[in-house]
This record gives C-alpha cells, sequence and structure tokens, in this order.
C-alpha cells in the first residue's frame, strides 16, 4: 500500500517548498494531500535575495490547489507530514484544527518535515517541541528557542521523527531524509 502525504500549507507559501516536496512525493508513488485553511488554489509566493537588501523580496509564483480543509482533516489517515515556509505558517498556524493535525504526528512518532518557517507553526504545539532540536530560517530562531527548543544553526537537521531545512536551498536534502524516515 502507498504512503500516504500531508502538506499542510496556504496561500504565500514558498513556492519550491511546496512544489519541490509535492512532486517528490509523486515521484516516490506517495498519495499525496495537500490542506489548507479552506479549499482553494493556494497562491504561492518566490522569495529570494538581491544586493544590498537585508532580507528576501518576495514575488507572486504559481497556484496549487489544496484538496481538503483542516478541519476535515482525519491525521490518523496519513503516514507523514509536511510543512512549507514562505509567510503562511504566520497565519495558519492561527486556525484552530491545525495544531491537533501537527500534534498527532508528533504523538504518533510519525515522520514530520518542517522547513523555513514553517518553526512558526510548532510554537502552537510548545509543548510537544520542548526539548527537541531543529533548525529553521535564522529568523525564526527565536520561534525555536521560545518553546524550549534547541535551534540547530545548519542548513538540515534531522532529530527523532523532524526533519528540519533552514530554506529552499536545502530542499534536496530535506526531501531525501524525510522519504528514509517514511520508509
Amino acid at each position: 500500500m502507498s504512503k500516504k502525504v500531508l502538506i499542510v500549507s496556504g496561500d504565500a507559501v514558498e513556492a519550491l517548498e511546496i512544489f519541490y516536496p509535492y512532486y517528490r512525493c509523486l515521484e516516490e508513488g506517495f498519495d499525496v494531500t495537500i490542506a489548507s485553511p479552506s479549499v482553494k488554489k493556494l497562491h504561492t509566493v518566490s522569495h529570494d535575495f538581491i544586493d544590498d537588501m537585508e532580507t528576501f523580496v518576495e514575488k507572486p509564483a504559481y497556484g496549487i490547489q489544496s484538496d481538503t480543509a483542516f478541519a476535515d482533516v482525519n491525521p490518523a489517515q496519513y503516514d507523514g507530514l509536511i510543512i512549507p515556509g514562505g509567510r503562511a505558517p504566520e497565519y495558519i498556524r492561527m486556525n484552530e484544527a491545525l495544531p491537533k493535525i501537527v500534534r498527532h504526528f508528533f504523538e504518533q512518532d510519525k515522520p514530520v518535515g518542517a522547513i523555513c518557517h514553517a518553526a512558526q507553526i510548532l510554537t502552537v504545539i510548545p509543548d510537544v517541541m520542548k526539548g527537541r532540536e531543529y533548525t529553521a530560517f535564522t529568523n525564526c530562531k527565536p520561534d525555536v528557542t521560545v518553546c524550549g527548543a534547541t535551534y540547530i544553526d545548519e542548513g538540515l537537521h534531522t532529530h527523532r521523527n523532524l526533519v528540519s531545512g533552514r530554506a529552499w536551498p536545502d530542499l534536496p536534502g530535506f526531501m531525501r531524509e524525510f522519504i528514509k524516515l517514511l520508509r
């Protein structure tokens, strides 16, 4: 039977951080579901750095269709969870159904992949993240440490069932390690 992977996201998700895992999982033969606050075409964005600017710029990117709403997700039906970054985590973490979904994967010791700003979502389950180690986009270090977790200053880090990456350039290793845990 094919593994089932849930990707949770919303508008302003970093395009590479949703498309790369989505297509990589399909390539492996996994059944992939994208969940968001409501079923809709999600508007992705492209983040990049330009000379002489101290932060990244954001430009509109491709659309991607979500399959289900957070409120309708039964996390027990999935074998793994991927949380892409971008600006989406900042607002989807406020959805009342999302903490229960994310908590399930940690409590059941199922593989979780969290990249870039996904650390903002993990702040809604601080009791679960306490004592863990993970990386994230460097500006999200406070989101990691406020949970009582240890920020790892590397592009890629695996600790127990959590694979974490700093940003989209880390996607090849991130997906390699996530798939290894899922298998």
